[in-house]
């Protein structure tokens, strides 16, 4: 017979709250992991009553969708929380943010819809500056890249190269429209919409 751990299990899930948090600064630079551990100490400082997992090794209830990659600023990272018991999302935002760094900032706190994060959010916005490029020569090159039925590329995962279709993950990439012309003079920049898949 399997070992049960000692003591009661832990109180039920009673309200689950999204939060749309930023990464700016130096902290873009901030893993997803040492994001993970900072937002839970922010957890036991602001004393938000987390739901916790069965089982030997309990965790707080805490749902990641994607992370951005380490050296990327984000204005939009979302993440769901599990509470033992109810509190107002807005004193959950504040009191979070008054935990965590310059940097990581919390945006926005409201109750979490039925069903998963991961299948709520379907596309993701990014903008991407390429610096010393033209921007004409960019332009050109968004242009082959949109009429362009498939893109393959190659992508080095833990069991080899594999090849993938870029194009298809790409609703929509365009040189951006605002921002000063001495920025554009500077770099190319782009908005790209960019599919879940």
């Amino acid at each position: 017979m399997a070992r049960q751990p000692e003591g009661p299990p832990p109180p039920p899930v009673v309200q689950r709250l999204r939060l749309r948090y930023a990464k700016r600064g130096r902290l873009r630079f901030t893993s997803h992991r040492d994001f993970a551990r900072a937002f839970e100490r922010a957890l036991r400082r602001a004393e938000v009553p987390m739901g916790y997992s069965a089982g030997f090794s309990p965790h707080p209830k805490i749902s990641y969708h994607g992370a951005a990659p380490t050296g990327v600023a984000s204005e939009a990272e979302y993440l769901e929380i599990g509470l033992a018991s109810p509190m107002d999302p807005e004193a959950v935002r504040a009191a979070l943010d008054a935990c965590l760094p310059p940097g990581l900032d919390i945006e926005e706190c409201v109750p979490a819809a039925s069903g998963t994060l991961a299948d709520r959010i379907d596309a993701s916005r990014w903008r991407v500056w390429l610096p010393g490029l033209d921007p004409a020569t960019v332009d050109t090159a968004v242009v082959a890249f949109l009429a362009a039925e498939e893109i393959s590329v190659e992508r080095l995962t833990k069991n080899g190269r594999r090849s993938i279709d870029a194009r298809a993950a790409v609703v929509s990439v365009a040189p951006a429209q605002d921002g000063s012309a001495e920025d554009r003079g500077r770099c190319a920049i782009l908005d790209l919409v960019v599919r879940q898949v």
